[in-house]
């Protein structure tokens, strides 16, 4: 039997986890970034924009450090706070009273945890703030074994804006996909703060797509699609996109995106 205190108490946590520290695989992949770049100053010491791109990432993971270290997000930016909530048949609690877990336990990481407060009431128009970075985005889906399993994203505006999603033609090859999903990237440039993680999702209504990029990001680092052949669409993809060489901050180099 799950209680709601006990669902309470594990967003909250996961929250503040969350907003202090990144997945090991992800900070394995900058220090390779890092020691990229550094060969690259060693080859070109008068490259200024490989000087700035190394400089970034150091100060990316000296921010992490700092941040687990004191218990602070590591961004300023802690973002809306996304949810996708899978229940099983053996959940025992009603859907008002998972998210009214959830409500709580988001606002206790907001208070407890020096979150931004970055959610108002309406977007237009008076932009009251809420105070406590609700609402949350909620995405509900059933499962045919388990109980209850909540996944949790701090989703930070730098890179939400540079969100796009593209109609295309039902004729669309596997080349067209690829070449959209790099032009997007293209466009945002330095903008989503790079090296970042892009989440691709195809197919089903537009709003159906753009919620398959979300649950993408849920994927650990480095691993590929379960189809071999999306897999490979994957792997081209992310070469394309290093091929760019936005870089660090937008200010080049070979890794783009991680």
């Amino acid at each position: 039997m799950i209680h709601p205190d006990d669902v309470r108490r594990q967003v909250g946590k996961a929250l503040l986890n969350a907003s202090q520290t990144l997945e090991v695989q992800l900070v394995e992949r900058l220090q390779q970034a890092l020691a990229k770049d550094t060969h690259v100053l060693v080859s070109d010491s008068t490259n200024k924009r490989a000087a700035a791109s190394r400089q970034l990432l150091q100060a990316i993971l000296e921010n992490l450090q700092i941040a687990e270290q004191r218990g602070i997000p590591m961004c300023q930016d802690t973002g809306m706070i996304l949810a996708c909530i899978d229940v099983g048949p053996d959940c025992n609690l009603s859907m008002h009273a998972i998210e009214c877990a959830l409500n709580e336990g988001i606002a206790d990481a907001v208070a407890n945890g020096y979150f931004r407060k970055s959610v108002v009431s309406e977007p237009l128009f008076a932009r009251t703030n809420t105070q406590t970075n609700l609402p949350a985005i909620v995405y509900w889906n059933t499962v045919h074994s388990g109980s209850l399993t909540i996944s949790l994203m701090l989703k930070g505006f730098g890179c939400e804006n540079c969100s796009k999603i593209v109609m295309l033609d039902p004729t669309a090859s596997r080349n067209d996909v690829l070449k959209t999903v790099v032009d997007i990237v293209a466009t945002a440039s330095g903008k989503p703060c790079p090296p970042i993680v892009v989440g691709v999702g195809i197919g089903g209504t537009m709003d159906y797509a753009a919620y398959l990029s979300k649950r993408a990001l849920f994927r650990p680092v480095g691993q590929p699609h379960p189809d071999a052949r999306y897999a490979a669409l994957e792997s081209d993809t992310l070469d394309a996109i290093q091929s760019l060489s936005i870089g660090p901050g937008g200010f080049g180099g070979s890794v783009t995106a991680l």
